[in-house]
This record gives C-alpha cells, structure tokens and sequence, in this order.
C-alpha cells in the first residue's frame, strides 16, 4: 500500500525540523507553495499542516500561515515544581545520575545563605537530570542538615532532592532567580552540550517555618528548555 501523500509532506517537513533546516518560529511553507512542490491538491496540503498543528509540531495563525512550534520543555517561573513530576506530565521518562553526595563545611557565603556559623557542616549534592536519557537539568544543592538530618542516606536515583526535601521540611517560601550564562567545562560535560554554548541559569533558595531548607543552583541547556508561566488577571 502507497503512502498517502499528505502524510508523505507531514514527513517531510519533521525531517526539515529535526534536521534543523527550519527551526523553532520559521515559517513553514504555504498551502499552496507545498501543493506545488509535491503535485497534490491544495486540500491534501491542508490537511498535512492541520494534522501537524494538531500534533503540536507546528502552529497555524490566520491570515500568517504555518510556524514550527517551539516543544523545548517549559518549566514554570511562578512555581516550585519538582522537576520528576515535570517530567512525567509531559509523558517523558525522568532519570538521573548522582554525581557528589557529601557532607562538607560552610564558607563564609554558604553560613550566610543557610542560616549556618562558617565552618559548620552542611549537606551536598550533584546531580545531572535527564529526561528520556537526554540531560536537561544540572543540580548542585547545599542542604541544611538541621531540617533534613538523613538528607545523605537518601536514595536521589529513585527520589529527587526536591520531593524528598518537601516531605521533611515542607516549603513555606523561596527566593528564585533566573539569568542567562555560559557553560563552562563542567556544565558542558555534564550536559552534553559546548562550552560556552547558551544556559538558562535558576538560583532557587527554599524556606520551611524552621528556617532556610537549600539552596540549589539549576543549570539547564538553552537549547533544550525554557521558562514560561500562565497570569491570570
């Protein structure tokens, strides 16, 4: 049985996007343009772009035409999520590779950050966050061993710093801030991206009623993911 021809265009335009001959925002080609190109009805171009708008690869706007849609994960500014359930609601599959579990000492700026005196002992961890096997998320996290005592007997492969610490010492509030940086060596080896290529840098510092939780820092490819959130007015 021959391919249908609409599904024949549908192909051939994911293989320009994930080759990226057209790129998140370009315009896709018009009904007509690709009606021409592969000697079909303009109806059967219609109807490979509107199943391609309904798959979410691109999206249509009257009167503009067809644009490749941005599907990069978004992550809300506006909420403290774990990012495992982030993950999961969008269908993937998250997993992780634990770098450094440790127990080291406060520097002045860490004591101060944490609500600790320098050089009491706090808790560390490393981890890279992927999702279906692909990194999108580098976490270094200095922990209060006040409110999460068995922080370093905890299992991060199976249960993130982020649910587990909810658990322990439920937020109360957080400080949060986003900035565009570099990655350097480290960020790049552990994300599998360049040195120097564009991150999305989140400096995130979580309260429960007892005090200061953590403070983890968020290293994610600019390639792979994005803030956004939705205001209500």
């Amino acid at each position: 049985m021959s391919t249908p021809r609409y599904a024949t265009i549908k192909e051939a335009l994911r293989s320009q996007i994930s080759q990226g001959i057209l790129s998140p925002g370009d315009r896709v080609s018009s009904e007509n343009q690709l009606a021409a190109e592969f000697s079909v009805s303009r109806m059967t171009a219609r109807r490979a772009l509107l199943e391609l708008a309904e798959d979410g690869v691109v999206l249509r706007s009257q009167g503009l035409g067809s644009f490749v849609a941005d599907n990069r994960p978004i992550s809300s500014i506006t909420q403290i999520r774990d990012i495992a359930e982030e993950i999961a609601q969008r269908g993937h599959q998250h997993s992780c590779h634990v770098l450094q579990q440790i127990e080291t000492s406060a520097d002045s700026t860490n004591a101060l950050q944490l609500g600790l005196k320098p050089g009491e002992r706090l808790f560390y961890s490393e981890i890279v966050h992927m999702e279906d096997g692909v990194p999108i998320q580098h976490e270094t996290r200095r922990v209060n061993p006040r409110m999460a005592p068995d922080y370093l007997a905890q299992d991060f492969a199976t249960n993130t710093p982020s649910a587990y610490l909810s658990a322990v010492a439920p937020l109360t509030e957080a400080e949060q801030s986003v900035e565009a940086t570099l990655a350097d060596a480290d960020n790049a080896a552990t994300l599998g991206t360049e040195k120097n290529s564009a991150c999305l840098k989140i400096t995130r510092r979580t309260f429960s009623e007892r005090g200061v939780v953590s403070l983890a820092v968020l290293i994610h490819p600019g390639d792979r993911y994005r803030l956004g959130s939705h205001i209500n007015y």
